[in-house]
């Protein structure tokens, strides 16, 4: 089963000192021997989150680590450009933004029903169309 990332866990995971941290790190033990999915879009997201929060060397290491990272660097293609724009008008006004959009395009996509996000607002209330609902991880 692969597992598709959101920026939030991923700057969790990077950020020590963040309250998420810990449930992030043992949520990367039980899944680590799959294939973890990183949309290319939220590469941006997170180098900006560490950048802002803990500094440009963070960012730069984490931009540095993708040369040579076992993550699946998955860019969005044109049904996914398609599928988020719907997404982001069905959900207008829950503040839904562009790379949140384009998690669910490529998970759906992909088949992928498993998120790893610490966005429960967000990705609770999405309908994806292969699935029910996501199951979000860390619990």
């Amino acid at each position: 089963m692969a597992y598709i990332l959101d920026s939030g866990f991923v700057y969790a995971q990077l950020n020590g000192k963040d309250v998420w941290h810990p449930k992030v790190s043992a949520t990367i033990l039980e899944v680590e021997r799959e294939p973890l999915i990183l949309p290319d879009p939220a590469i941006t997201e997170v180098a900006y989150l560490l950048a802002r929060r803990v500094g440009l060397k963070a960012a730069a290491d984490f931009v540095e680590g993708l040369a040579d990272t076992d993550l699946v660097i998955e860019c969005p293609t044109s049904s996914d450009f398609l599928r988020s724009a719907e997404i982001l008008r069905k959900y207008n006004d829950q503040n839904i933004d562009f790379v949140d959009a384009c998690i669910v395009a490529m998970a759906e996509r992909l088949n992928i029903t498993t998120i790893l996000t610490i966005d429960r607002r967000h990705f609770s209330i999405f309908r994806p169309t292969h699935c029910e609902s996501f199951e979000l991880l860390p619990d």
